[in-house]
Parts: structure tokens; sequence; C-alpha cells
């Protein structure tokens, strides 16, 4: 006979297991499409994570990464001309990420490749609403 609890582990894990699988597929299509404008997986995550100046602990936490590897990844973006480092208006010390036109224009390119099959595509739009809405109840406590 199956507990509650066994029931409520089996569910968990399933849907452990679906929201991995999910990800999965969001990062190896952002991978691809990234490649195909010269970018790798992490340049690509940034543009589409820079929707506005911040500054790169934000970048960061938006990228679900360190530190370090955020400034890793806005260094090449900057050595390729498609973003700089402007002084922060209310903090001195810190710097902010501005995407550059060129940068803009790039990033726009990969946000039009990445609507195209993305893999929430079979979803409607209510549905990746109801998804999304229940996916922060989750993440945010």
């Amino acid at each position: 006979m199956t507990t509650e609890r066994e029931t409520r582990a089996q569910t968990d894990r399933e849907l452990c297991g679906l929201i991995n699988g999910l990800a999965k597929q969001i990062e190896a299509h952002l991978r691809v499409r990234a490649a195909t404008l010269g970018l790798t997986a992490s340049q690509g995550a940034a543009l589409r994570e820079l929707t506005r100046p911040m500054t790169l602990r934000e970048l960061a936490e938006r990228m679900s990464c360190e530190p370090s590897n955020a400034t890793f990844v806005a260094d090449r973006l900057e050595e390729q001309g498609y973003l700089e480092r402007h002084p922060h208006p209310g903090n001195r010390r810190a710097k902010q990420l501005v995407l550059t036109p060129e940068g803009t224009e790039l990033r726009e390119r990969l946000l039009g490749l990445l609507s195209e099959d993305s893999p929430l595509a079979p979803l409607a739009s209510e549905e990746q609403d109801v998804l999304r809405r229940l996916l922060a109840r989750a993440v945010i406590r």
C-alpha cells in the first residue's frame, strides 16, 4: 500500500524531472541559437538578460551564476563591442553594464531566434502565464 508520503515523494520526483528536462531543452535551444550568431551559450544568456543597464552582480543573479563567471562573459562581450561599463549613477564604486547600439541590435536578433521553435512554443500564451505563475510561487518562498 502506497502511503501519502510516498505518493508525494513520487510526485515531487516527477515534477523535478519535468522541470529539469525543460531547463535542459531551453539551455540547448539557447546554445544552438547563440552559436548561429557566433556567441557562446553564456554570452547569449547574458544578452537575453540585459533588459536594462545593470551591475555585474545583478547580471550574475539573472544568469544564475557566480559574479566571476558573469565578469568573464561581460569582458568578452565588451571586447567584441557589444557592451560597455558605465559609472553607476547611485553608487560611485559600482559600474553598470550597458549594451552598445551593436549589442542592442545583436540582442534583438538573438531574441528573434530564441522565439523560433522555443521549447515553450507548444504552450498557448495563457498556459505559459499559468506556468510562470506556478513556478514563481514554487521558487519564491
